[in-house]
């Protein structure tokens, strides 16, 4: 069977049988990944204390014959994270992150800025360096990016008015039009979510860019407050339903 190695993230672990585990990977060059570890529950040799949750491995699989999954044969434990699982808001946003990546993205389909953009989050989460709402901020806005649904911030998005010719401090947004409402069209439309023009200003500088530069922006408490709310809301609304992890979230977050 054809075997081959990669840089991989664990995104989630499933039991199977006795002794058996099934695990989903997303590597950096097969993108989303799910294989069997077998007797990994009782192979301490191979495996002991390394395939968990957030751990960046540098894994060597084999294919399965005919449309099994992939056998795991070894991994080498590159980065453990572990400063992650000790606390249990970090735990609660690396999980929102992870089931994120794992319901938006297709199997083997290489995502390389989003591996990046992964490994720089939960290595700035570990370090405790970077305020942890701070980081949620950063990920949502370059993943909605890279995943397709980027918000339109820059102008309105119905009569596409540029954000700096919206004269009210306040702007409101449209989750179904994916963007700003400038004044003329935001009285026509139900949406009660809004956000402060600076920190649409700000939303829009750290979607794209130098990460690290991104990753030094300071937020005010409202404006962390009212981009996550948004955030959130937006995602939700594209995905069609509420990640599980995120009503944990939304409970340590308070």
């Amino acid at each position: 069977m054809p075997v081959f190695s990669t840089p991989a993230i664990l995104l989630r672990r499933l039991d199977y049988g006795d002794f058996d585990v099934i695990i989903t990977f997303f590597t950096l060059t097969n993108g989303k990944l799910t294989v069997i570890a077998k007797s990994a529950k009782k192979s301490t040799k191979r495996f002991g204390g390394i395939l968990e949750l957030f751990s960046i491995l540098e894994l060597v699989a084999s294919t399965g014959r005919g449309k099994g999954l992939p056998v795991l044969q070894e991994a080498v434990l590159k980065e453990p994270f572990s400063g992650i699982r000790a606390d249990f808001r970090k735990t609660a946003y690396a999980s929102y992150w992870a089931e994120l990546i794992y319901n938006w993205m297709e199997d083997n389909f290489k995502q390389d800025a989003l591996y990046s953009l992964f490994e720089h989050v939960l290595s700035e989460l570990d370090s405790g360096q970077t305020p942890e709402a701070a980081l949620n901020i950063l990920f949502q806005m370059r993943f909605l990016n890279l995943a397709g649904y980027r918000p339109h911030l820059a102008a309105c998005s119905k009569c596409h008015k540029e954000l700096d010719r919206i004269g009210q401090s306040k702007i409101m947004l449209d989750l179904k039009g994916g963007g700003i409402l400038c004044g003329g069209c935001s009285s026509r439309s139900a949406s009660r979510i809004s956000l402060a023009r600076g920190t649409i200003k700000q939303l829009l500088w750290v979607e794209s860019g130098d990460l690290a530069k991104a990753t030094r922006m300071k937020f005010t408490p409202a404006a962390l407050k009212e981009s996550a709310r948004f955030l959130e809301e937006f995602t939700i609304f594209h995905l069609g339903k509420q990640p599980r992890s995120l009503k944990f979230l939304r409970q340590v977050r308070g």
